[in-house]
């Protein structure tokens, strides 16, 4: 469900969109929504908010892993405890490069920040905040996909 202010957002940017004189009935915000689920176009990179622990097992170079302290591998086993990470928190973010420090982390902090990102949709770029670069992803303050019933509540407001 979209804030009045996210409904405000997508309505002011699709009136300044290719879909300005689309009417505003199902089939018009059907195609609309479709449109605004594709990926953005440049790509626009965000961190992700879940990603499964058994992804974040295998970007571990585990002679890496092995060769930390045990304060840091204790870190690393609370991080992924849960059951997925969520690498839009700064903290988290914090925490592998804290744990993976030093020239023997190097491949493993490079491949956490790999799995840490994806390229968002466009609906995900128009609430998203940040640059969405992949040197400085953008934080989601939307995710998923709209409807077209997102579309026509944004478009009546």
């Amino acid at each position: 469900m979209l804030t009045p202010a996210q409904l405000q957002t997508l309505k002011a940017d699709i009136a300044a969109s290719e879909f300005s004189g689309y009417p505003n009935d199902a089939n018009a915000n059907f195609q609309i929504a479709a449109a605004y689920n594709l990926t953005a176009v440049p790509d626009f990179i965000v961190w992700k908010t879940s990603i499964p622990t058994a992804i974040v097992k295998q970007a571990v170079v585990w002679t890496e892993y092995i060769a930390r302290s045990q304060g840091e591998r204790d870190a690393f086993v609370l991080m992924t405890a849960d059951g997925s990470v969520n690498a839009s928190d700064a903290n988290i973010r914090q925490g592998f490069l804290d744990i993976f420090s030093g020239p023997g982390g190097v491949t493993t902090r490079t491949n956490l920040s790999t799995i840490s990102k994806r390229k968002s949709t466009r609906a995900e770029k128009l609430f998203a905040s940040g640059t969405g670069s992949d040197a400085a992803p953008a934080s989601l303050t939307f995710e998923g996909s709209l409807s077209f019933q997102d579309v026509e509540e944004a478009r009546r407001s």
